[in-house]
């Protein structure tokens, strides 16, 4: 990954990330609303499928290893955990959909 991280980088290392409870990665779950990059931070805004998600806190935990693991140490992450607007399986892409058979 370059010093500085496109968006397009920083999705490939959020594909990484599965969402256990349905075994698709978080980017096609369409769970990233939205990725702000400067020279010294990577934020994400981020929802889970519902508020209750049993899986929240593991799938943090998970986005910040990836993160930590591919990004420069002197470039912060921070993840924003946001429920508007709320999350619906159109937000899924078509390969997700397809792993449902939709």
């Amino acid at each position: 990954m370059p010093a500085i991280p496109d968006v397009e980088s920083v999705k490939a290392v959020l594909r990484q990330v599965i969402d256990p409870e349905v075994g698709v990665n978080i980017v096609d779950l369409g769970l990233i609303y939205g990725i702000d990059i400067t020279p010294e931070q990577v934020s994400i805004r981020m929802t889970m499928t519902s508020p209750a998600c049993p899986m929240g806190d593991m799938i943090m935990s998970d986005i910040d290893a990836a993160l930590d693991a591919a990004l420069p140490p002197e470039i912060g992450v921070v993840v924003n955990l946001v429920w508007e607007p709320p999350w619906t399986p159109e937000m899924m892409n078509k390969d997700a959909r397809g792993h449902f058979g939709w």
